[in-house]
């Protein structure tokens, strides 16, 4: 905007000597021309000048201002890379301090855990929470008298069970419940394979039915000796579960032998009883021949008697002079 005022006046001066030095010959349009065009682009940089002024005055102020800007967050933001560094360096420091300050407390967490698995017999989640404290703390003998500890409440526990276990099998051997303390060997064995008195609990069981087999063969050997009937059968009801087949073939006569005497002696009582008009005796008599020698004649027999029995028992018939 300044060369072109510049320019301005230039034309203008020259327009005003062109004017004067052809005053003396008349009019000049050249001159005037030049004075006009000279006298309007004064006047135009006259007026524009303040503005352009202005303008690049703005202009110079903006670009101070956004140097400016631009000096202050180049500034700020080394400021932050510092700061960011140092924070950075702190945290990693302040990690490893709590690492160091929570240590002793990490640790007896870690311990009552241990403590709480061994309490609920989880002793395989103790071991294993064992085996995290020698491999992050470093504690290896503490780690040892852990496993020790843990092994022997183990066996503690171990013990309670098989010898809990082995009493209930006591009970079942005096009862003669020979299946279900097998049963309860038999799961034992499979909780506990390794353990020796494990596995001598089936061989047991089986040494102790053969001694009661025994007892039961030499018993009835001694009642069939001294004719003890009733007690020769109790002893072979309770013979006949231990009794393999062959060996019930080798007693099959003696006990021929013994339930025909029974019955003999039954039948005896029945004749008697309604020979003599004991009425209730007769029918006891003859409900016992019917229940225990179902196949027999005589069992036939009393069966067809026993209903009027009963009704001369009860009076509801009354006796006549013979049956």
């Amino acid at each position: 905007m300044g060369v072109a005022l510049v320019v301005a006046i230039v034309v203008l001066g020259i327009g005003l000597y062109m004017v004067f030095q052809e005053a003396g010959g008349g009019q000049s349009l050249t001159g005037a021309a030049l004075v006009a065009a000279g006298a309007l682009g004064s006047l135009a940089g006259l007026v524009l000048l303040p503005i352009t002024v202005a303008v690049v005055s703005s202009r110079q102020r903006d670009q101070r201002h956004q140097d400016e800007l631009l000096t202050t967050l180049t500034d700020r933001l080394q400021q932050l890379s510092i700061m960011l560094n140092e924070m950075s360096e702190q945290l990693m420091l302040s990690d490893r301090a709590k690492a160091i300050a929570f240590r002793g407390k990490d640790r007896e967490a870690l311990r009552r855990a241990i403590r709480d698995e061994i309490g609920s017999g989880d002793y395989e989640a103790a071991l294993a929470l064992v085996n995290d404290m020698e491999a992050s703390f470093g504690y290896r003998q503490e780690a040892e008298t852990l496993r020790q500890d843990i092994s022997s409440k183990r066996s503690e526990v171990i013990r309670k069970q098989i010898t809990d276990q082995t009493h209930l099998i006591d009970q079942h051997v005096k009862a003669e419940r020979w299946r279900d303390a097998v049963t309860v060997a038999d799961r034992l064995m499979r909780l506990f394979p390794e353990d020796e008195t494990v596995k001598r609990l089936s061989v047991d069981i089986e040494a102790r039915r053969n001694a009661m087999k025994k007892q039961l063969l030499e018993s009835w050997n001694d009642a069939v000796a001294r004719h003890d009937v009733d007690g020769s059968i109790e002893i072979l009801k309770k013979l006949d579960t231990y009794l393999t087949p062959a060996e019930a073939v080798g007693l099959q006569e003696t006990a021929r032998s013994i339930f025909k005497e029974k019955l003999n002696g039954l039948r005896t009582q029945f004749a008697l009883a309604v020979q003599e008009h004991q009425w209730e005796q007769a029918v006891r008599h003859g409900e016992t021949i019917v229940r225990d020698f179902p196949n027999s004649k005589m069992a036939s027999e009393v069966g067809e008697k026993l209903s009027l029995l009963r009704q001369r028992a009860t009076g509801a018939i009354p006796a006549p002079a013979g049956v």
